[in-house]
Order: C-alpha cells, then sequence, then structure tokens
C-alpha cells in the first residue's frame, strides 16, 4: 500500500493556482486510473485503487497548505504505514515550468506544506517536485505562487499532468528513476 498526497489550497478560489500544481497531478491520476470518487476522510479527500502493480491511496489535504501533514500524518498512522510508502506531488520554485524531478528526503526548502509534513511524519518520504519557475524577484514570489497558470503554460501544463498520469504506475512500483527517465522523453528533453 502506497499513499500518494497531492498539495494545494481548498476551493474554486485557489483551483488554478500553480501552488495547487499538487492537487491537479492527483486530480490527472485519479481520472486516468479510474478511482472512485473522492470521499471526504483524514482531514482531507481521499480515494483509494490499484494503480499498477501496488494500491494506492489518494490524497489531497483539505487544510489549506501549512497545515497539510496533520492530514497526511492522520492517513499514514490510521493505514499503518511510515513516510516510505509517501509519496508528495507538490510546486517547486526551483525547477523550471514543467520540469519534474523526484528525491527522497532533505529539507522543506522554504515550502510550508513540505515543512508541515515533515513536522509530522519525518522527512524521509518520496518528493515529485513540479516546476512552476522562479519570477527571478523575492518580492514577486508569493503573487507567482498564488497567481494562477498563465493562458500560454495550459497546453504544456495538460500534456505533462497526463504524462505524470500515464507514467504513476512506475512510481507506485518504486522505480522513480525511469518515471523521471519516461517523463524527460516525454516532455522532448533527453534528461
Amino acid at each position: 500500500m502506497r499513499v500518494f498526497a497531492g498539495l494545494g489550497n481548498p476551493g474554486p478560489a485557489h483551483a488554478g493556482h500553480r501552488h495547487n500544481v499538487g492537487f491537479m497531478a492527483l486530480d490527472a491520476i485519479h481520472a486516468a486510473h479510474g478511482f472512485p470518487t473522492w470521499k471526504a476522510k483524514f482531514r482531507g479527500l481521499a480515494s483509494e485503487g490499484p494503480l499498477g502493480p501496488a494500491r494506492v491511496m489518494l490524497l489531497k489535504p483539505q487544510t489549506f497548505m501549512n497545515e497539510s501533514g496533520r492530514s497526511v500524518g492522520e492517513a499514514l498512522r490510521f493505514l499503518k504505514l511510515g513516510p516510505e510508502a509517501l509519496s508528495v506531488f507538490y510546486d517547486e520554485l526551483d525547477l523550471p515550468p514543467f520540469r519534474v524531478k523526484v528525491k527522497t528526503g532533505g529539507g522543506a526548502a522554504g515550502h510550508n506544506g513540505i515543512r508541515s509534513i515533515i513536522a509530522h511524519v519525518g522527512p524521509e518520504f518520496e518528493r515529485v517536485r513540479i516546476g512552476i519557475g522562479h519570477p527571478g524577484d523575492r518580492e514577486r514570489v508569493t503573487p507567482h505562487v498564488l497567481g494562477n497558470w498563465a493562458k500560454a503554460e495550459g497546453q504544456p501544463l495538460a500534456a505533462l499532468l497526463a504524462d505524470i498520469a500515464e507514467l504513476a504506475p512506475l512510481l507506485a512500483a518504486g522505480d522513480a528513476v525511469r518515471f523521471m527517465n519516461d517523463l524527460a522523453l516525454r516532455q522532448g528533453r533527453g534528461d
């Protein structure tokens, strides 16, 4: 059993924000793999089903970003799982838009949702960092993160989310390296 948690802020006012790309990734996985209807659970929205070789619970905390760890920690404790069974999908300022990197462990790098999860479950979980790019100036970070994706970004974002969803079974199988390689190839990069 694995838990895929996507980070974001609840409600329609936040739905298109760059900060909500974790929710968007989970919605794409949910739709592509025919997961059952979302249900209110663990201070979030959850849906459980098979994904590749594993059974996966998709979880979108509804606690707002800064308290994401409450929801994730509750789900892991209920399922009697440790942080090694967790993959968190979230926005990363320090990656160019539409680049994805997966790593396990590390610090929060200023991300309040990750800081909260570390506080509740420890740092040794898999992070699926989805690049949103840096606006270039610290003063513009908050409006950038809490702003909607630009119209011109719609098509590449949709393509990326579809590719993440299609390749998600590799993550469920524990093959993050192949997931990243296959994703880079689909995105037209040989890295």
